[in-house]
C-alpha cells in the first residue's frame, strides 16, 4: 500500500461571481454551433491570466502530499481557499483543473450536520453515514455506544435530528466522523461554533485519532491547536500555497504577513539618534538563542539588548522596557534600578525574559532611558521593537496538553504542589 494518503497536483477551482450560469436549452446548443465559425476568428484574442471579471479562482495550482498517519493543518485568512480545498478532497465539488488522489476510506466534517438527513433520527443517521463510508451494520454497531456517549445525546438519539439544537447536531456529526473507522479524517473550522468544553473534547479526539495511525487534515484559525496537533502545516494565500513545512515555521510566517515586525533597530548617527544632550539610544535588539528574531517562542527564554551613548557624565541612568500586547495593554515593565556612575562613552545592557511568561500574539517593546527625576525622560520610545509571540509544541508548556484558547495577558509557569489531606475521624 502506498505511503501517500492524499496527493494533490495543480488543483484549481474557478467560481462564477455575479449572475448565475444560465440553463442550457437545445436552442442554445444550436446557436452555439452556428456561431462557431465567427468564434474561430476571436479565439486567439489575449486573455487575462486571472480570467474575466465574472470569475474568481478560489484555488490556483495547489500541490502537496500527505502521508498515512500524518496530521496536517491548513491555515490562511478568510477566503484563502481552505474550505474549497477540503470540499474537493471530500468529493463534494470537482476541481476546474488538476487532480486530487485520495487513498483510503474518508470521513469528513465540513459543516454542521454534513451528510445528515433532517427527517431521520440520530440513530438512523449514524448507520446511514456508516453505510455511505462503506461500513457494514455490524461495524457501525460496534462503535455506536461510543459515538452516542461522546456526543452526549443519549436521550435524543431516537429523535429526528431536525429537532436538535446546533450544538447537539455538531456533537453527533463530529462523533460519527471521528469514531467510524475511516483512514482519513477531514475537519473544517466548524469546531469553532462549539462551546469551550466541546472544543477541548474534539481536539483531544483528533489527537487520539492521529495516534491511531489515521491521516487528519485540520482547518483552523486556532494557531495553538495547529502547532500542537499537527506534524506539518499548509498556508494558503489567495488560493495558492504560500508555505508548507513544520507548523511553528508556517504559523510564524502566517502571523507576520501584512505586519511590520522589527527585531533590530540601529541608529548609527549619534546626532540623529533618539535622546537628548545626556544620552542617545544607538541600538535595540531582540534575540533568542543568540539570533535576532521577530518571532519569539514563548516556551524559551529571550533577551532584549540595548546600546546607548552617554554624552557626558551621568549618575543613576535607568534603563527600562515595557511590553505591550496588540491591544495596547501594558503587560509589564522592567527597569535596571542599580546605582551607576557613567563616564562619556558607549554602553550595552541586556535583560533576559524567562520562558513561560508571555501569552501568544503580536507584542511590542517600549525602550526607555530615564532618571530618578520624573521630569528628565531622555528616551521613551514606544514600539521600538515588535515581534510575534508564538507557542511551540514544548513538553514544559504552561498549557500542557490542552489545545484550546488559553486566557490571560501573560502565561506564567507557577509551581504547584500536593497538599496533605488530614481525614477527620468520626470518633474524635
Amino acid at each position: 500500500m502506498s505511503e501517500i494518503a492524499i496527493r494533490a497536483e495543480n488543483l484549481s477551482k474557478r467560481y462564477q461571481i455575479g449572475e448565475r450560469e444560465q440553463y442550457t436549452a437545445f436552442r442554445d446548443v444550436l446557436s452555439h454551433a452556428l456561431s462557431a465559425p465567427a468564434r474561430m476568428f476571436r479565439r486567439h484574442k489575449p486573455q487575462s491570466s486571472n480570467g474575466d471579471a465574472t470569475h474568481i479562482w478560489a484555488l490556483k495550482d495547489v500541490s502537496f502530499e500527505i502521508r498515512r498517519g500524518e496530521v496536517v493543518g491548513i491555515i490562511g485568512r478568510n477566503g484563502a481557499g481552505k474550505s474549497t480545498l477540503l470540499k474537493i478532497l471530500a468529493r463534494v465539488t470537482k476541481p476546474t483543473s488538476g487532480c486530487a488522489d485520495v487513498q483510503g476510506r474518508m470521513g469528513s466534517l465540513l459543516e454542521v450536520g454534513t451528510g445528515f438527513h433532517p427527517e431521520l433520527t440520530g440513530r438512523e443517521n449514524t448507520y446511514l453515514n456508516g453505510a455511505i463510508l462503506g461500513m457494514s451494520k455490524k461495524e457501525v454497531a460496534r462503535k455506536f455506544d461510543e459515538i452516542v456517549a461522546f456526543a452526549e445525546v443519549e436521550k435524543f438519539i431516537d429523535t429526528p435530528v431536525k429537532h436538535y439544537s446546533s450544538g447537539m447536531y455538531l456533537r453527533l456529526a463530529f462523533a460519527v466522523a471521528a469514531h467510524l473507522e475511516t483512514e482519513i479524517l477531514l475537519v473544517d473550522e466548524v469546531l469553532a461554533v462549539g462551546d469551550a468544553g466541546f472544543q477541548k473534547k474534539c481536539l483531544g479526539k483528533i489527537g487520539e485519532v492521529s495516534r491511531g495511525g489515521r491521516s487528519v487534515v485540520f482547518v483552523s484559525h486556532n494557531m495553538a491547536a495547529i502547532s500542537q496537533l499537527c506534524e506539518s502545516a499548509i498556508w494558503l494565500r489567495e488560493g495558492r500555497v504560500g508555505l508548507v513545512g513544520p507548523p511553528e515555521q508556517v504559523v510564524a510566517a502566517y502571523l507576520l504577513e501584512g505586519s511590520e515586525r522589527c527585531g533590530d533597530r540601529h541608529w548609527p548617527d549619534v546626532s540623529s539618534a533618539p535622546g537628548d544632550d545626556r544620552v542617545r539610544l544607538l541600538r535595540a535588539r531582540l534575540a533568542q538563542q543568540g539570533e535576532c528574531m521577530t518571532v519569539i517562542d514563548i516556551n524559551k527564554p529571550f533577551q532584549v539588548e540595548v546600546q546607548f551613548q552617554a554624552l557626558r557624565e551621568l549618575r543613576n541612568l535607568i534603563s527600562g522596557i515595557n511590553l505591550y500586547n496588540q491591544h495596547g495593554v501594558c503587560l509589564f515593565g522592567s527597569c535596571d534600578w542599580r546605582p551607576n556612575h557613567l563616564s562619556p562613552g558607549r554602553y550595552s545592557k541586556s535583560v533576559q525574559l524567562p520562558a513561560h511568561l508571555l501569552a501568544e500574539g503580536p507584542t511590542s517593546v517600549l525602550v526607555q532611558l530615564v532618571f530618578y527625576d520624573p521630569d528628565v525622560r531622555s528616551v521613551v520610545l514606544p514600539d521600538t521593537l515588535a515581534f510575534d509571540a508564538v507557542e511551540s509544541n514544548h513538553p514544559g508548556a504552561v498549557r500542557g496538553d490542552y489545545k484550546g484558547a488559553w486566557p490571560g495577558l501573560v502565561r506564567i509557569a507557577l509551581p504547584w504542589s500536593d497538599a496533605n489531606i488530614v481525614s477527620e475521624r468520626a470518633d474524635i
